[in-house]
């Protein structure tokens, strides 16, 4: 791990707003994995819906 980011974590962990910003960033990125894995299921139907509609038209 580079020292700069190193440090940067320290001071994340020993400052009390520090703690705020992980739970910040731990929910950020649920909701970002949420969102990801819920646009990559609808993509999937949505290939499959028009891979039938095309076919239904050859």
């Amino acid at each position: 791990m580079p020292p700069a980011l190193l440090a940067f974590v320290r001071c994340l962990v020993i400052c009390r707003q520090g703690a705020t910003a992980i739970e910040y960033s731990v929910i950020v990125a649920l909701i970002g994995i949420t969102i990801a894995a819920a646009l990559n299921l609808a993509g999937l139907k949505i290939q499959n819906v028009l891979g039938v509609a095309g076919n239904a038209m050859i």
